[in-house]
């Protein structure tokens, strides 16, 4: 057997595992066997890489690549290991921004070793030339795109520079001109490709990446951050080509393709338009709504929460990104577990974009070992509000305004929330009134049903649960006391 065939075999192998890897994430339950397929894939993928380029290249290139490969899992291994869960989506858009540039550079390389030296075009057969020019210019126009967006998305979730979207005059006519112009360089370029119009086109499209995402909001930046996941996706596919690496090309249209269908999935639930996702700038057709406050607010305190929940048959907790900030997840599961025991139905309400990434609110509670059949989506709880005795609103604030339905000057007008205000009660957990990451004021604040509980969430629960103190022992369940008497007679 070839190197080449035993890399091949390899690269299938990789691949099946990283298409089991995305059906093992697809479900909570299959989630971390879902993680081991991908690192075992992408383990195979690269000894197959090295132990394949090893052969074709120089000692000193064997000694840069594996040098490249220890400072790379160096820093990953330092960063995953420093990162905290409320900065993974911040993470996960850096990362992106990483293909974006590898795309980029993969395309300058292979215009340099191809079209730019004429005596190297003999490695591309004649008839195949033209397409490797449109290869070399879609690749570096995605890539750049993906770089660009990936760092503003990255800014703006890391709280560097504003949430609120760039309203340039003619935003729109600015994107679809690139776009146009895009079209036309690339004509230009597989007819006479020149260094100059390389230039241009990672020019354009780095600008276009930049103005496609400072023109979103803050509150749809989940959807956002999928789709870069896309487009990095789709630069991977392009520097497979012009590498002639199958694997990439497979798993750049694995990631690709999902990142897109998990976007469409998101836009779909938020009533957003998916090609306007793709465009950048998606819904800003609404004029923006007043920030200020519009009433007046009731603060409550722990203990009087504590008062409420005893009395309850049932209760919704609908957590957002404050939740991750305070790491309240921990004593919210041990609420939740004690509120059980006390007879009380207890269900937590998941918007699909809670937090700053999908799926980022599941993955609290799943590690806070809350139970999955408790944790229902938007769509499956909705309906179930009026019948809710008390709802805690535990550091959301977009996923549960009021005014997305019922204000159409809003930013977030027709985007769908959880309708906690139609239960009997609310309380919502905030370190201040400021207005949520979309910088848009909750008129849940100020409704007759709602009550406001500041400080830290993870502070407040855990004065909740003092307050509440332990479930009381029922005749089937002695408490502490009886139970060792009963063990040492």
């Amino acid at each position: 057997m070839t190197a080449t065939t035993a890399a091949d075999a390899a690269y299938i192998v990789a691949a099946l595992l990283f298409i089991l890897s995305l059906a093992g994430l697809s479900r909570h339950e299959t989630s971390r066997s879902g993680v081991v397929f991908g690192i075992a894939g992408m383990a195979i993928a690269l000894a197959a890489t090295v132990g394949l380029a090893s052969r074709s290249i120089a000692a000193t290139g064997v000694t840069l690549l594996l040098a490249a490969l220890a400072v790379g899992a160096a820093l990953g291994i330092w960063r995953a290991r420093r990162v905290e869960m409320t900065a993974m989506p911040e993470l996960i858009a850096l990362l992106h921004s990483f293909v974006g540039a590898a795309a980029v550079l993969v395309g300058w390389n292979g215009y340099l070793e191809v079209e730019h030296s004429g005596s190297a075009q003999t490695a591309v057969a004649e008839e195949l030339l033209r397409i490797h020019h449109a290869e070399v210019f879609i690749g570096v126009f995605i890539g750049a795109v993906t770089l660009t967006g990936s760092v503003v998305a990255y800014l703006k979730l890391a709280g560097r520079i504003a949430s609120r979207p760039l309203m340039l005059p003619g935003k729109n006519a600015l994107n679809l001109g690139a776009l146009a112009a895009f079209g036309v360089l690339t004509g230009f370029f597989v007819a006479q490709p020149s260094l100059g119009l390389l230039i241009a086109v990672t020019t354009l499209a780095l600008l276009l990446g930049w103005h496609l995402v400072a023109s979103i909001g803050g509150g749809d930046m989940p959807v956002v951050v999928s789709m870069l996941n896309s487009y990095s996706g789709w630069a991977a596919a392009a520097s497979g080509f012009l590498l002639n690496n199958n694997l990439l090309i497979v798993t750049g249209a694995l990631v690709g393709s999902s990142g897109a269908y998990l976007s469409f999935l998101m836009c779909k639930a938020m009533n957003r338009s998916f090609l306007s996702v793709i465009a950048g700038g998606f819904g800003l057709e609404a004029p923006a709504g007043a920030d200020a406050e519009t009433g007046e607010h009731r603060e409550t305190s722990a203990a009087q929460t504590a008062d409420l929940l005893a009395g309850a048959s049932s209760v919704v907790i609908a957590p957002g990104y404050g939740m991750a900030v305070a790491q309240a997840q921990y004593p919210v599961a041990e609420l939740t577990r004690l509120l059980r025991e006390r007879g009380v139905t207890v269900r937590f309400a998941i918007h699909p974009v809670a937090g700053r990434l999908p799926g980022h609110m599941n993955v609290l509670l799943a590690e806070a070992k809350v139970p999955y059949d408790i944790v229902l989506e938007m769509d499956e709880i909705n309906d179930d509000f009026p019948g809710t005795s008390v709802v805690l609103v535990i550091g959301a604030n977009d996923t549960v305004n009021p005014a997305a339905e019922e204000d159409q000057t809003s930013p977030l007008a027709g985007m769908p929330v959880l309708r906690v205000w139609e239960a009997e009660h609310v309380v919502v957990f905030k370190r201040s009134m400021a207005p949520g990451y979309a910088g848009v004021q909750n008129p849940l604040f100020f409704r007759d049903n709602s009550e406001m509980l500041f400080g830290d969430a993870k502070q407040r629960v855990e004065e909740i649960l003092h307050a509440l103190g332990p479930a009381p022992a029922t005749p089937d369940e002695p408490d502490g006391r009886e139970l060792v008497s009963t063990r040492r007679s």
